[in-house]
């Protein structure tokens, strides 16, 4: 068997990808696995480090919303997905499984011409292009919301990496304190704009950790790695504050965290619901407005907070996040509202829909 996976540009889209890539891997180790991908994209680091291969085609940036622009993808595409055709006829491939993003509508048109079998899967409460042309041909269709409008979808969750999906926040504590310098006593917050920072995250909690640290409440800062590392004025008996430009062992992060300051992006939702690790999300405030769907249901569920990015101030953390650190009880309502509402086997779900769906193309 032969999966060909169609998720590049993104962390984002590349993660649920390799996740279901590694989950094909437990269940059958001879399977064969390719991941379409650009030359700019981040899957030509991330996909050859977890021992993939990858298939490289042209990159056709696909409008976010119906604009005139949209008339002349077609005549873009031709060439890519010409090349997305000679990788799937390559390896034979038995399905293509795409998760959005630059590459997976000419892998969507590619297996639509070669008659491949096609699985979408969406990550965010709002579909993108490529899956919502994708989903019109595609039988399966897999969603991590459970109020999707993509048409046949069924509520899997997003495919995540196994440290994440099986972490014991409550067992690694200790050690995950320990890896980054923290109290292993005192109640932590971990901030982060995701995987390049984001500056008015960073800005925020600048100007408050002074107030955190006088309530007793330490920091993990994850700035992002072009953004400046700000100076930690450690005074003795302080609670620490811990900046880093970048966490490459996340599940260390959240399993130091008694709750998080984050973006809204469809894989920290994700992941922060599985592991039941509480949030205050401030919706990068661009796009089409995805990251606030994306955690509004956890929120309604009790696992978080939700504040606008113009909203977001040193004041606001104080008078809103600062309670819920000082105060153990609310903690555990809100890690267990939002480990009620986490998917951990989205990837094996995923993996069912592989089988389904190349057993009904081969009867």
């Amino acid at each position: 068997m032969h999966v060909v996976l169609a998720g590049g540009g993104t962390a984002g889209h590349i993660e649920p990808a390799l996740a279901l890539a590694d989950a094909l891997r437990r269940q059958d180790p001879t399977v064969g696995i390719t991941a379409l991908g650009t030359e700019k994209g981040l899957e030509t680091r991330l996909v050859p480090e977890r021992g993939y291969e990858l298939g490289l085609i042209p990159a056709v940036p696909l409008p976010r919303k119906p604009t005139p622009e949209l008339i002349t993808v077609p005549g873009r595409l031709r060439g890519t997905i010409k090349a997305a055709e000679q990788i799937l006829e390559r390896t034979k491939a038995d399905c293509v499984v795409g998760f959005g993003g630059y590459v997976a509508l000419p892998g969507y048109l590619a297996a639509k011409r070669l008659g491949v079998p096609i699985i979408v899967h969406e990550a965010n409460a709002r579909p993108g292009l490529a899956n919502k042309i994708g989903s019109r041909y595609a039988k399966f269709v897999a969603v991590s919301t459970p109020d999707s409008k993509l048409r046949g979808a069924r509520y899997v969750g997003i495919p995540l990496r196994r440290t994440i999906a099986t972490l014991d926040r409550a067992a690694v504590r200790p050690e995950a304190r320990a890896a980054f310098g923290l109290d292993p006593n005192l109640p932590t917050l971990l901030v982060s704009g995701g995987s390049q920072g984001a500056r008015r995250l960073n800005e925020v909690i600048q100007a408050t950790v002074p107030a955190l640290q006088r309530a007793g409440i330490q920091v993990l800062h994850a700035v992002g790695p072009k953004n400046e590392l700000p100076h930690a004025d450690n005074m003795p008996g302080m609670p620490p504050y811990v900046p880093v430009p970048y966490v490459d062992r996340m599940d260390l992060a959240y399993a130091a965290a008694d709750m998080m300051l984050c973006r809204a992006g469809a894989m920290t939702v994700a992941e922060l619901s599985a592991v039941g690790l509480p949030a205050a999300f401030v919706p990068l405030p661009i796009g089409n407005g995805e990251q606030r769907l994306n955690a509004q249901p956890l929120v309604n569920a009790g696992g978080g907070l939700l504040v606008d990015d113009a909203q977001l101030t040193s004041d606001w953390v104080q008078s809103q996040v600062l309670p819920v650190l000082a105060d153990p009880h609310r903690l555990y309502e809100m890690s267990r509202a939002a480990s009620e509402f986490g998917r951990r086997d989205a990837d094996e779900l995923l993996v069912g829909m592989v089988y389904e769906a190349i057993a009904q193309h081969n009867k």
